[in-house]
């Protein structure tokens, strides 16, 4: 009984080694047929451009006394070949943000969330590239912080 027990066992050692030979000799007979792996789009590095302090100040509800102010940073991502455009560019985006916020007043500027506020300027940002009919150096603007007061 002790023999029939060890030949099984020896047989399905043997039968599980085979497939696990076959399943590698089939990997590589495919890979060399011309199923061969797509080598990975060459991914650019991203860099990021900061415009700090866009500070704005709101306009006056009619029947508002205060003045208040909107703080905002900037974040631009951008690529290394594009970075140093995008740098000489600042005062120019700094304007059109300025543009863009200070036509809000307090009650719409404190109602807006942070991804409406990138929403927006990136929209603004497009089509003064696109009027201008300048190539963007950046691909996204994103709101590294946002001060209300």
């Amino acid at each position: 009984m002790k023999s029939k027990l060890i030949i099984a066992i020896v047989a399905a050692v043997v039968v599980v080694a085979g497939a696990a030979g076959g399943a590698m000799w089939y990997m590589n007979t495919s890979a060399s047929h011309g199923v061969a792996a797509k080598p990975a789009p060459e991914a650019k590095p991203t860099k990021y451009v900061t415009l700090d302090k866009v500070i704005v100040m709101l306009r006056r509800a009619p029947a508002e006394q205060a003045t208040h102010y909107l703080s905002v940073d900037l974040v631009l991502a951008t690529t290394a070949a594009e970075e140093k455009t995008t740098k000489e560019q600042l005062p120019l985006l700094r304007s059109i943000a300025v543009s863009a916020l200070s036509a809000r007043t307090m009650a719409e500027a404190s109602a807006m969330t942070v991804d409406q506020y990138a929403a927006e300027l990136n929209k603004v940002f497009n089509a003064n590239y696109a009027k201008e009919n300048h190539l963007k150096p950046f691909s996204e603007v994103m709101v590294g912080k946002l001060i209300i007061e």
